[in-house]
């Protein structure tokens, strides 16, 4: 019999990916999506849909029911601990045998920065569970430029971050998903925590020039005082705890710490790691 998957988080940026790569794998995957009828679209003989909102404790137990792996992701929310270890205890309940978390790059590190802390608080409770698991733990998104940056490239031929000219191995969110695939339907994942990054460290300069490569014009690269940024995050509603927790990431960046490589995509996958070239290309319309 085939195991079913679920992947919480199956429309979102990374998990809608993981259902794709599940799908392709030919596993049996169940959908949690707040709204079934909304997310109809994704719904297949591979893919079942499942009510899950993590405002709902009550969709819980429906989700998980005769679930052998779990995909475990949720928006980055200041209670982001609390959720994920009431999804853990909720999956144990329910016979989860395996979990698959995305976590953040540098989570083992100590005393690290808010968002790898809450990362790994939820980390040693699924390892206190007793349910096997693999932790993906990837570096920042190549999709954040497309999906927060890219009004401003089209409206203004520029994008604004704090970051000064830190070098990041961003990642495409389509790698990361296809190692969670990998460790969801191979053997050989049990007990692993993969850092994944892209094939390069580059700066924003640089990626204004590639952007600018793909789009046929200028494109540059701001760097805003931490102040302008934080009114800006206020200004669209964050939460102040995720403000603070944002620009101590991006702090991080600036000071060039998230420059380490490494080649766990193409190790796990054995696919060739996605480059900010081909991402740039791929999502032109986001910038164009």
């Amino acid at each position: 019999m085939t195991d079913t998957i679920l992947v919480l988080g199956a429309t979102g940026n990374v998990g809608s990916q993981v259902v794709k790569e599940l799908v392709e794998a030919g596993a049996n995957v169940r959908a949690g999506v707040r709204s079934p009828q909304k997310a109809a679209a994704l719904e297949s003989d591979k893919v079942s849909l499942a009510e899950f909102d993590t405002n709902k404790p009550d969709t819980f137990d429906t989700a998980f029911a005769d679930v052998d792996k779990v995909f475990l992701i949720t928006p980055l929310i200041p209670n982001l601990v609390e959720v994920q270890t009431n999804l853990v205890a909720a999956a144990k309940k329910a016979g989860v045998k395996h979990i698959v978390k995305l976590s953040g790059m540098g989570a083992e590190v100590e005393p690290g920065v808010t968002m790898t802390r809450w990362h790994r608080a939820v980390e040693k409770a699924i390892e206190a569970s007793g349910m096997s698991f693999t932790f993906v733990r990837p570096n920042g998104f190549m999709q954040n430029y497309s999906n927060f940056s890219g009004q401003t490239i089209k409206a203004g031929n520029a994008f604004y971050l704090p970051m000064g000219n830190g070098k990041v191995s961003h990642i495409d969110v389509r790698d990361i998903a296809a190692v969670a695939a990998v460790a969801l339907t191979q053997d050989g994942h049990t007990g692993k925590a993969y850092e994944v990054t892209g094939p390069a460290a580059i700066s924003n300069a640089e990626i204004a020039e590639i952007i600018s490569t793909v789009v046929g014009r200028k494109i540059n690269s701001v760097d805003v005082p931490e102040d302008a940024a934080r009114q800006e995050m206020q200004k669209l509603g964050m939460p102040d705890s995720l403000v603070e927790a944002n620009l101590e990431l991006y702090g991080v960046y600036k000071a060039g710490y998230a420059a380490e490589v490494t080649p766990t995509v193409e190790q796990v996958t054995g696919k060739k790691t996605i480059s900010f070239e081909q991402f740039a290309q791929d999502f032109i319309t986001a910038f164009k």
